[in-house]
């Protein structure tokens, strides 16, 4: 099947990916621009985790301040000083502190959260399950643990302006439209009157 210009160039203005590897997607999907979107995605998907162990000491600190009440500080790292001055990456860090303001995570992610606060929540859920057949106990509690991740680690919340989306998996986007490991490092929440 023959690929117009002007679909690899919708392709690209789409998912801001090169064309060679726009024509590909779409030679592969026969045409079909969802499926094409689809093959990229797992294909940025595959390269972003790839990139996830690269060194990652440049980006910045982003500063949000929302009407005087509540101010946030977030670091977001990347590999290069050139991908930290780009609009997307510093986009991306706006939209991640105001999701802090608004959201206000307790940890940055699963692994942040203290042993003993993990532990107090496995035995909450399962005294809410007790008598129920125990082969489906632990299953309900980790589900319910997962549920609880999603409420106080700022990569596991649904992201404020496309709840469909994680932070997380707003991180690994940007990861395969940019090329290059991007990390949320930490980030400090104040509110006035808060302690």
């Amino acid at each position: 099947m023959a690929i117009s210009v002007e679909d690899i160039k919708k392709l690209r203005d789409l998912t801001g990916t090169g064309m060679m590897k726009a024509k590909e997607a779409l030679e592969s999907s026969n045409g079909d621009m969802d499926a094409a979107i689809k093959w990229l995605r797992e294909r940025g998907e595959a390269s972003a985790a790839k990139k996830g162990d690269r060194e990652a000491r440049e980006g910045l600190i982003e500063a949000y301040v929302h009407g005087g009440r509540i101010g946030v500080l977030v670091e977001i790292n990347c590999e290069t000083d050139f991908v930290a001055r780009t609009e997307d990456f510093k986009a991306y860090a706006r939209d991640v502190a105001m999701h802090i303001a608004a959201v206000n995570p307790q940890y940055l992610n699963p692994e942040a959260v203290p042993a003993e606060v993990v532990e107090n929540e496995r035995d909450i859920y399962r005294k809410e399950v007790e008598g129920k057949p125990a082969e489906i106990i632990d299953k309900i509690v980790e589900g319910k643990l997962a549920k609880y991740y999603e409420q106080v680690c700022l990569v596991n919340q649904p992201f404020i302006k496309d709840p469909d989306k994680t932070v997380g998996a707003l991180t690994t986007d940007l990861i395969a439209k940019l090329g290059e490991n991007i990390v949320i490092r930490r980030f400090v929440r104040y509110e006035l009157g808060q302690l």
